[in-house]
């Protein structure tokens, strides 16, 4: 088994925080999920996370104009510089405070960062500027007297608006301009939302929390501002960097702790804070020719407010093209507005939370919203009015997960009581199941993909058709029970539940919906059972709290079992894919693996100290003590049945190897110190005289006390508190069947490891004359057979794949009854991975035909794993097929009855033309028949015209 596994995706997490940017092309939006980043591609509706991450959660990014380089900042103000197109943080730099918001110039020249009141421009790296030294600090300005809220440039670059907090909106300038001067503008009641400049145009529009927007003309157009040169500075900045040169000698005597402590504040004082274009001479600035004068003001949540009085503006946006205004509200309701007549022209409300941010893309055509309470992102498409995508996560942490037994499908259930369904190329959910009405316990597949199965603490257990996406079956104990756990059999026939609250397991019969049988035994709640995974046995074995594992026979009458003594609580059981042996994780961090038939001990692993742990805030044991106890929660086994997957309350997952007893290898599934519980000691900045400050009570006013220390046996913390930080976890773990990769359900969302599909040479029974210019040597002299083992021995994809596109079309049969069992195998999985991106589909598929036509009758060639990669290749190409097939009928449908309606309309004009009925595909089908005639007859007469024109000149040559 390989163990190449790399972070891949993350599904199950749209949005966390921050502000949303779209590509230059304004066909995929990029979003910051926790401290991670993900790229969804609209057009061809895919969506993948880039591999960094950062220490803590993002909260800013900007994207530059040509869409190569992006800026992320966290909450802690560390800044990462991102190339877009290796995806690998190429600089880093460290802010001395979290960052409001930043922003590239439109011409790619620079970017505005802004933290508190200061607003820093950097020279951009790249061709554009000729400077690669990243970060290179060019001008500062302060904002307002409080924060900046936004950052906003001209469209030639030259001009920065900043919105403040303070209700104040400051126009400055890059470079020193001759006729321009710094110019503030207020009139505003509240805090600034948003300020947008007009395209090629100094005219500006702010928006504040209020609801108010007011438009401002101004005196002067972008081309009228003259540069100056540089004798013309102005006098106090050549004094201030002669005082600056002065205090050099002083500034010299300091410690190189304090300098080194700050850096970021000796850059801006050298950069100087002072505009040089600002005026301070009240008459020169009355005559000033640069000014801005207010059109008009307008209240924009006069609309809102009629349904919730205190409503407020929390996110809006503006498109220079197009002219129009997106307005977000806390009421979950957004309003689009076409200035500068301010007529609103669209309203909709998503949801009943804050719209936290609101974005356009460059044509204007699709407006991005997304809502950090939920975690829900949209982009809606304002003109057909139609979603071009609606995706949300669970909006609480997400507690089981389950593939489908294809590898195609994920399901996850949360303690929102949802089931949703994820694909795993697309990595959106295409389908969210909400019949719960409490937190879902457990979800399981059927064998023949057709169904699944939950359990819910709300007394249920549901099955769901795939198909049709609905809830097709109910079943309900006697008595009111809460559910842990679900299984399904082999055949897809029976479903069996374990009780939490009630210690007894529930027998149901799918196809009936009917109770069977009550399997009464255990002592303590029923944490998990598992149906053999062979079809010729209905083996269930089911794991409690009261230290014993239990088989039974789901086919008996009454309830004989055989009793394993586990010595501690069980937490999770699980079957082995050959169905003979069954791991069992215990409260004592130990997984034990048992034989099912004769219930004897095979092997034991220890594993308390490989999954580790951290310490949280309001601990007042260490790291180390912690460590001693933690357990598994949840285990799996690996496709081959060779190693175990295995995590719990932790930020680790761990593989074992089975007979061996060994750790193989440890992922860590996070780097988040956003999350409580990764530190293995308390940062002194958080101790005091008092102690730990976590520890301490926080009273308020009026208030008995805000006590943050946990209660004994709450796992996972007070979700009432002000301050409230999750804790890192693994709740579930599972392999995909087809051993490529296998998904790990954290306190992050649903984070996917795959294998690494980089170049990594893997041969396959190599030999000296085995080499890739012997391969091309072969084809040249039509070896076919003989390339093809060669390649498959090398192991290089692109090489397989040149041999098999030059072997001909009929000599496919004939090469796959040459080769052997082994390398069949290996063929297969090639052809599984080709058939996921080839055009040559039916090539491939004759390739596949062939291959297990004459392998598949002998028993072991081809492994399970690379029959369930086929299928899911053959799947995903047959939807895709199946949606391209569709629109084509239907375009022809709309074809068809355009013609009709234009005939119609001619025929009314009075003229004849012949009428066709109907847009039925019989109808089609006898339409393109009846052509196929007209076109043979149309064919035969040319033949017989072309016949006698031949014999009369043959007539004509005799004659003469």
């Amino acid at each position: 088994m390989k163990f190449g596994y790399k972070f891949s995706n993350l599904l199950g997490t749209i949005y966390r925080n921050g502000n949303l940017v779209f590509t230059p092309d304004g066909n995929s939006v990029i979003s910051p999920v926790g401290n991670r980043i993900t790229v969804y591609d609209l057009k061809n509706n895919k969506s993948r996370t880039l591999s960094l991450e950062s220490r803590y959660n993002y909260t800013n990014i900007a994207l530059s104009p040509d869409g190569s380089l992006m800026l992320a900042i966290n909450e802690t103000g560390d800044a990462q510089l991102i190339s877009m197109v290796s995806c690998t943080v190429i600089h880093r730099h460290k802010f001395q405070t979290g960052v409001q918001c930043v922003s590239f110039s439109p011409d790619g020249s620079y970017f505005a960062v802004a933290r508190e009141n200061l607003v820093l421009i950097f020279s951009a790296p790249g061709e554009i500027t000729g400077e690669y030294n990243p970060f290179v600090l060019k001008r500062s300005f302060l904002g307002g007297y409080d924060d900046v809220t936004w950052l906003d440039w001209s469209s030639d670059s030259k001009l920065l608006a900043i919105g403040c907090r303070d209700s104040s909106t400051k126009i400055c300038a890059i470079k020193h301009t001759r006729n321009f001067r710094t110019y503030n503008l207020s009139g505003h009641t509240d805090a600034i939302v948003s300020c947008f400049f007009e395209s090629n145009s100094l005219h500006i529009n702010t928006v504040s929390r209020n609801g108010q927007l007011c438009l401002w003309e101004c005196s002067m157009a972008p081309s009228d501002l003259v540069e100056a040169d540089e004798t013309d500075v102005a006098p106090p900045q050549r004094k201030k960097k002669a005082t600056a040169k002065k205090n050099g000698s002083d500034e010299e005597n300091e410690s190189e702790d304090d300098v080194d402590n700050h850096v970021e504040r000796s850059q801006v004082e050298t950069n100087g804070t002072e505009d040089d274009n600002e005026i301070k001479d009240e008459e020169i600035r009355k005559s000033h020719p640069f000014f801005y004068s207010k059109l008009g003001r307008h209240y924009l949540a006069n609309e809102p407010r009629k349904e919730k009085r205190d409503a407020l503006l929390t996110a809006a946006n503006y498109n220079r093209q197009t002219k129009v205004l997106v307005v977000g509200f806390s009421t979950g309701a957004f309003y689009l507005y076409e200035l500068p007549d301010v007529n609103m022209i669209h309203s909709l409300s998503i949801s009943d939370y804050p719209i936290s941010t609101a974005l356009f893309n460059c044509t204007g055509d699709w407006v991005a919203l997304a809502s950090k309470e939920i975690g829900q992102l949209l982009v809606w498409e304002w003109q057909s009015e139609q979603y071009i995508m609606k995706q949300q996560g669970h909006s609480s942490e997400m507690t089981c997960i389950a593939y489908s037994p294809d590898g195609q499908y994920i399901a996850t259930g949360g303690e929102d009581s949802k089931v949703k369904l994820w694909n795993t190329q697309s990595s959106f959910c295409f389908v969210t199941f909400s019949e719960h009405t409490s937190g879902v316990s457990a979800v399981t597949f059927s064998r023949n993909k057709k169904f699944l199965v939950s359990s819910s603490l709300d007394g249920t257990v549901r099955a769901f058709d795939i198909i049709r996406y609905r809830n097709f079956r109910t079943f309900t104990s006697p008595t009111p029970a809460q559910f842990a756990c679900v299984a399904v059999d082999y055949s897809g026939e029976l479903v069996v539940a374990g009780g939490q609250d009630v210690f007894d397991i529930y027998l149901w019969s799918i196809k009936t919906g009917k109770l069977l049988e009550v399997i009464s035994g255990h002592e303590g709640p029923v944490t998990s059972v598992a149906f053999s995974p062979v079809p010729t046995s209905s083996t269930l074995i089911s794991g409690s709290w009261d230290k014993t594992v239990k088989i039974w026979n789901c086919l008996e009458s009454n309830s004989e079992h055989e009793t394993i003594d586990a010595l501690s609580d069980v937490t999770s059981v699980t079957f082995s894919p050959s169905g003979e042996e069954v791991a069992v994780s215990t409260l004592s961090g130990t997984i034990t693996v048992f034989d099912v038939k004769s219930a004897t001990q095979v092997t034991t692993i220890e594993g308390r100290d490989d999954l580790g742990g951290g310490r949280l805030e309001t601990d007042v044991v260490t790291a180390k003590t912690n460590t001693q106890s933690n357990y598994f929660s949840t285990i799996e086994y690996s496709a081959d049945g060779e190693c175990l997957l295995a995590a719990g309350k932790s930020a680790n997952i761990c593989i074992y190897h089975v007979r061996e007893a060994i750790l193989l290898k440890k992922f860590q599934i996070t780097q988040n110190f956003s999350l409580d519980g990764l530190n293995d000691f308390i940062s002194r900045k958080h101790l005091s005289e008092f102690g730990n400050m976590a520890l301490v009570e926080e009273r308020e006013q009026l208030e008995g006390g805000n006590v943050a220390i946990r209660l004994p046996g709450v796992r996972k913390g007070d979700m009432s508190a002000r301050r409230f930080q999750p804790e890192v976890r693994v709740f579930s773990v599972r392999f995909s069947p087809t051993g490529q990769a296998f998904a790990a359900a954290g306190t992050e969302g649903l984070c996917i490891y795959a294998l690494d599909k980089g170049v990594v040479f893997d041969p396959f029974d190599l030999s000296l004359e085995v080499t890739p210019k012997a391969v091309h040597e072969s084809l040249k002299r039509l070896e076919y057979t003989k390339a093809l083992v060669m390649s498959l021995k090398l192991n290089e994809s692109n090489l397989v794949t040149l041999v098999l596109e030059r072997v001909p079309y009929r000599d496919i049969e004939l090469l796959c009854a040459d080769l052997s069992p082994d390398f069949a195998q290996r063929l297969l999985q090639h052809l599984s991975r080709l058939l996921q991106s080839s055009p040559h589909i039916e090539f491939y598929l004759q390739w596949c035909c062939c291959l297990l036509t004459k392998h598949g009758y002998h028993d072991g060639v081809f492994h399970q794993t690379a029959l369930l990669g086929l299928h899911e290749s053959i799947s995903n190409k047959y939807e895709m097929l199946n949606k391209i097939c569709d629109f084509n009928k239907y375009t022809m449908r709309v074809l068809l009855d355009r013609s009709e309606k234009l005939k119609e309309l001619k025929q009314s004009n009075g003229e004849n033309d012949d009428a066709e009925d109907g847009d039925s595909d019989d109808e089609m089908l006898l339409i393109r028949n009846q052509d196929d005639k007209i076109l043979e007859r149309e064919f035969d007469d040319d033949e017989e015209s072309e016949e006698d024109s031949e014999e009369n000149a043959e007539e004509s040559d005799e004659s003469s």
